[in-house]
C-alpha cells in the first residue's frame, strides 16, 4: 500500500505564512519497500547535517539549533514511520515544530535553509499526484482500487461498503417486478439502484471526500450516471468504459492511466488557451518582478511555476519588489517559490509543473485578474 498524506491547498497556503530565524525545507526520495528505506534514512542524515551547517555558519544561537537536531534525530530513530512510506518525503521544521508529508510524486533530493519554507515541491505533489482511487462499481460488485505509477494495484477495504446492490437494499435481486408490488420495472430498479449507491457513497466519503488524490469511475450505465448525479465525490471527468466485472485490479490500473494522464493534460492545455486569450487584454506575464508585485496585490488568478529551477533573492513584503540574490543562503529564498504561495493565499489556481510546459520555456507564466 502507498502511504501518502499529501496537504491541501489551503494547508500549503498556511505554510508559506510561516516565518522563522530558521526554517528549513528537505525532499528526498523514500520508497513503500520497507527492507530499501535505509538508503532514505542515510541520506536525510546527510541533508540535515547540511541544514544545521548552514544554519552555523549564519551564526544562529545553539539554544535555537538543539531543537532542530533532536527533531531530525528522533525522526531517524522513528522505526515505525519508516515502514510506511511512498514515492518521497517533505520534512519541513523549525526550532518550534515540524511537518512531514509522504507524497506519491518522485521528487529530487534537496535542502533548502531560509526564514520561510520551499513549497515548490509540495505544489508539485498537489498538482500531479500520480497516484488514483478507481472506483469499479456495477450492479454485481464494487470495490475500491489504489493505484501508484510503479506499484501493482491494491484493493482497499472499505468497511460498511456494499457487496452488491441487491443485498444493498435486501433483495435477492434488483430487477424483480410483478403486479401489485409498489416498486415495479425500470423504476424500481431505478429507485433501488440509488439506494445502492447512496451506501457506496456514504461508505466512501470519510477516506475520498478529503482526499487530494484524483477519483477515477469505472462503471457502465446506469450506474455511471446514478453516481455521478448522486455523489459529492471528487471523481474525473471521464469514466473508464465498460463492466469492470471481469476485469483485474492490474487492469483497472492499466485503464486509469489514459484517464489520468488525459486529465492532466487538459488541465495545462487549458491554462494555454487562456494565455493565448488574455494576452491581447494585457493580462499575462511571464516576468517574474511583474508576477511578484501581482501576486502581492491578489492580481493573479492562475499560475504556471517551473518545479525545478529556483531564482534566490527577495519578495518586498508591502510593494512585492524583488531583489535578485546571485546565490542561495540562509537569508534569502527562492522568489518563485515566494509568488506562488502568495498567489494561493489569494485563491489563484498554481500549477507546479516542468519548463516545457511554461509559455516561452520562461520560469513561470501568469493569467492575471486586471490588466497591467
Amino acid at each position: 500500500m502507498l502511504y501518502v498524506d499529501v496537504p491541501t491547498s489551503k494547508e500549503v497556503a498556511a505554510l508559506n505564512l510561516v516565518r522563522s530565524d530558521a526554517c528549513i525545507s528537505i525532499y528526498l526520495k523514500t520508497t513503500p519497500l520497507t527492507q530499501e528505506i535505509r538508503d532514505s534514512q542515510i541520506t536525510l542524515g546527510n541533508l540535515a547535517k547540511s541544514a544545521i551547517g548552514q544554519l552555523e555558519g549564519a551564526g544562529l544561537e545553539k539554544r535555537r539549533i538543539w531543537p532542530l537536531q533532536e527533531n531530525f534525530d528522533s525522526l531517524l530513530e522513528d522505526d515505525a514511520f519508516w515502514k510506511h512510506q511512498a514515492h518521497s518525503l517533505a520534512i519541513l521544521a523549525t526550532p518550534d515544530l515540524m511537518r512531514t508529508y509522504r507524497l506519491a510524486n518522485k521528487l529530487t533530493d534537496m535542502v533548502k535553509v531560509s526564514d520561510r519554507f520551499h513549497l515548490k515541491p509540495l505544489l508539485r505533489a498537489i498538482t500531479f499526484p500520480h497516484a488514483a482511487h478507481v472506483l469499479a462499481i456495477s450492479e454485481n460488485a464494487v470495490r475500491l482500487v489504489e493505484i501508484s505509477s510503479d506499484l501493482p494495484a491494491t484493493e482497499l477495504r472499505v468497511p460498511n461498503m456494499p457487496r452488491d446492490a441487491a443485498s444493498a437494499v435486501g433483495k435477492s435481486t434488483i430487477n424483480d417486478s410483478g403486479t401489485g408490488r409498489r416498486l415495479e420495472g425500470l423504476q424500481g430498479q431505478k429507485v433501488r439502484l440509488g439506494q445502492y449507491v447512496r451506501k457506496i457513497d456514504a461508505a466512501l466519503r470519510p477516506i475520498l471526500m478529503h482526499s487530494d488524490i484524483p477519483v477515477v469511475l469505472a462503471a457502465t450505465l446506469p450506474v455511471e450516471s446514478l453516481f455521478r448525479s448522486l455523489s459529492a465525490l471528487p471523481l474525473l471527468p471521464q469514466t473508464i468504459e465498460g463492466s469492470p466485472d471481469h476485469l483485474t485490479d492490474a487492469e483497472l490500473a492499466k485503464a486509469a492511466r489514459p484517464v489520468l494522464d488525459g486529465y492532466y493534460k487538459s488541465q495545462i492545455e487549458d491554462f494555454h488557451r487562456l494565455f493565448e486569450q488574455r494576452a491581447g487584454q494585457n493580462r499575462v506575464t511571464t516576468d517574474i518582478s511583474d508576477a511578484a508585485r501581482a501576486a502581492t496585490f491578489g492580481g493573479i488568478e492562475s499560475l504556471l511555476v517551473d518545479i525545478d529551477s529556483i531564482t534566490d533573492g527577495f519578495v518586498d513584503d508591502r510593494t512585492g519588489a524583488v531583489t535578485f540574490a546571485s546565490e542561495g543562503d540562509a537569508d534569502n529564498y527562492g522568489i518563485v517559490d515566494e509568488i506562488a504561495g502568495r498567489a494561493m493565499r489569494s485563491g489563484a489556481h498554481v500549477f507546479a509543473v516542468r519548463k516545457a510546459d511554461i509559455p516561452a520555456d520562461k520560469e513561470l507564466a501568469a493569467i492575471l485578474r486586471y490588466p497591467i
